[in-house]
């Protein structure tokens, strides 16, 4: 699984990212994280507000910071 966050490295960025990593830790997925910031690969993908979550190429958040238990929900 591929777990992409979007956004241009503010503190929700890196809140959205904890929290991804923490849920796909605690449901034993194997997951590729990375942090995209290029606003060109952002948009790309349609999205006009940040952070975002892109889980396999699929924006499934953006423009808030789902809870863990939320970011769990997505990755099933």
């Amino acid at each position: 699984m591929k777990i992409e966050i979007l956004g241009m490295g503010c503190k929700k960025c890196s809140d959205l990212m904890e929290g991804a990593k923490k849920a796909a830790a605690e449901l034993n997925v194997e997951a590729e994280f990375v942090k995209v910031e290029d606003i060109k690969k952002i948009m790309s993908y349609g999205v006009m507000t940040t952070p975002a979550l892109v889980v396999d190429g699929v924006v499934k958040v953006s423009g808030k910071i789902p809870s863990v238990e939320e970011i769990k929900a997505l990755l099933r």
